[in-house]
């Protein structure tokens, strides 16, 4: 035995200490049940955090050394990503514009790092009355979606021009996908602890998106900032790595796309 999870929802009056106090003395690691489920799940329990749990903990801090590091990635990629990736944008631009009539980027403001917004960039994916009758999240064979978009979402190309983001500092490479605003206030007033997300740059991939389907309601959102926090809380180079890598898996599946 190596490890011991704790598993009770009151552990002062049942908690044998000096048992747990000999088997630590041991070398063997003692978890709670939140740690238990953080490294089974790859999620965070919101529902059953209390506050005092994220306002000490020292893990959702990103050291001055990561925070160096991952932006001089962030930008070096992106410049070299962007440069690579202009003759493919020229033939996807083209395609765009025989497809349907309109602009061939979309722009449209999202919220990013400190709650702050910021213009996103995108390869246009929808009609250009998509939004006539309001906002609203894409759906499994959503009719605002053009032909040639379908193959752009399921492929992920739309998200190219966010490599113009990060090089200006918007956003990361890897990070919460960013909300628009009509959804970010109507999220942070039912989901606990949704603004802790923006305590990073928002990123053109995820944890959330590598491990869970596309979100299309406020449920799967509850759902996806549990990997959102778990990221924020475990911020390192390694995982930015392991989520581009995982990231390289669900784009050749064409997986998570709407």
């Amino acid at each position: 035995i190596d490890t011991i999870a704790v598993c009770l929802e009151d552990r002062r009056a049942v908690l044998p200490v000096q048992a747990l106090l000999d088997l630590k003395g041991m070398g063997i690691d003692i978890w709670d049940g939140h740690h238990l489920f953080e490294e089974e799940s790859g999620r965070l329990p919101i529902d059953d955090f209390k506050p005092s749990a994220i306002i000490f903990s020292r893990e959702f801090r990103q050291g001055i050394v990561v925070r160096m590091v991952k932006r001089s990635m962030d930008f070096s990629l992106s410049l070299m990503g962007l440069v690579l990736a202009l003759p493919f944008m020229a033939v996807i631009g083209l395609l765009i514009k025989f497809d349907s009539p309109g602009p061939v980027f979309y722009r449209q403001v999202r919220v990013g790092l400190r709650a702050q917004p910021y213009m996103i960039w995108k390869f246009r994916s929808m009609f250009t009355d998509a939004e006539k009758d309001g906002a609203r999240w894409a759906s499994q064979e959503d009719a605002r979606i053009s032909c040639v978009g379908r193959y752009l979402r399921k492929w992920r190309l739309d998200e190219i021009p966010q490599l113009i983001n990060v090089i200006r500092g918007e956003m990361s490479l890897v990070g919460p996908r960013p909300e628009r605003p009509v959804f970010v206030q109507q999220l942070r007033s039912l989901i606990p602890y949704y603004d802790l997300r923006h305590t990073v740059r928002p990123g053109i991939t995820g944890w959330a998106q590598t491990q869970f389907h596309y979100g299309a309601s406020t449920e799967d959102s509850h759902v996806k900032l549990q990997y959102d926090l778990y990221y924020v809380k475990y911020l390192s180079i390694q995982l930015d790595m392991r989520v581009m890598l995982e990231t390289i898996r669900v784009i050749l599946r064409g997986e998570g796309a709407r």
